[in-house]
């Protein structure tokens, strides 16, 4: 196809064999054994002119528009082999899609145009199954992790920071910048599942036995944004990432803790299994941009 492609521009063997690199004598041999295969001939030539035939002239038109598609599609496959080109399944934790997930799919995305991103909100617990049954290529979540996922996934860290508390409306703190979380030792809480976030929920417990008390849970929610549904309905107060306070209702009040505490964690975690190019790529961003502080 290449071939009569290249004669029927050029309408000279020489020319034509030169633009592809070939001796003309091979150009010539390809042209008779395609008019053999077809059983027609494809060019009228004489020692000085070639021209088309009115079958060679539909031949070309149809080749030129096959080559086309081959050609699109060999590109496809090396940009895909690149990880320039195919898809990538991303799972997240609800309190990564304030930050920093957006930065690191605002940069992917200018540098590979071509990759398509899909997400699923899930949750921790979700997630690890789904990464180990590969059906994820990364996911967003916090850590610690419990075993088989601590010994089959790799955490990168991508976000470091603070955890604040919410307060309802009408609360006799509501208002204040930062409270001793020691303050609401009498209140109920509203807060995360262990078994579907282990890292978050055991971090809010570990803080509030530092500050003397246990946590009395008075509703359980899976995603951040229902848990300060929940304090703004009355529910009870709620620990919760910094991340998450630009998001609830303007009648919450987040606040910082007094003592700050430990800083939390947000990971990506990636399978021990060799990546696709496109993940590659992705974890490769992502360790160059590095971990943020919220």
């Amino acid at each position: 196809m290449r071939a009569a492609a290249a004669v029927a521009e050029h309408l000279h063997f020489g020319r034509a064999a030169a633009s592809l690199g070939i001796a003309q004598s091979q150009i010539s041999q390809q042209v008779a054994a395609l008019e053999r295969d077809l059983g027609v001939r494809l060019f009228d030539r004489d020692s000085r002119n070639v021209a088309p035939t009115s079958a060679g002239a539909a031949f070309v038109a149809d080749a030129r528009a096959a080559l086309e598609r081959l050609d699109a599609a060999a590109e496809r496959a090396r940009a895909a082999g690149r990880g320039e080109h195919g898809t990538l399944a991303v799972g997240t934790v609800g309190s990564a899609l304030s930050a920093p997930l957006p930065r690191l799919l605002r940069t992917f995305r200018e540098r590979f145009p071509a990759v398509t991103v899909n997400f699923a909100e899930l949750t921790t617990a979700q997630q690890v199954d789904r990464l180990r049954a590969g059906t994820l290529d990364v996911g967003f979540l916090r850590p610690p992790l419990p075993d088989p996922g601590a010994r089959e996934l790799e955490l990168i860290t991508v976000a470091v920071e603070e955890l604040v508390a919410v307060l309802p409306p009408g609360h006799r703190l509501a208002g204040r910048s930062a409270v001793r979380l020691s303050a609401l030792r009498d209140d109920p809480f509203v807060r995360n599942p262990r078994r579907l976030g282990a890292g978050l929920h055991e971090a809010v417990t570990a803080r509030c036995r530092a500050a003397g008390f246990e946590p009395r849970v008075a509703q359980e929610a899976v995603d951040m944004d229902t848990v300060v549904g929940l304090v703004a309905a009355g529910y009870g107060v709620a620990v919760v990432p910094a991340s998450v306070g630009g998001r609830g209702p303007h009648d919450v009040t987040f606040a910082r803790l007094v003592p700050a505490g430990p800083p939390i964690e947000l990971a990506m975690a990636v399978p021990d299994r060799p990546p696709s190019p496109v993940a590659e790529r992705f974890v490769a961003l992502a360790r160059d941009l590095g971990p943020v502080r919220l």
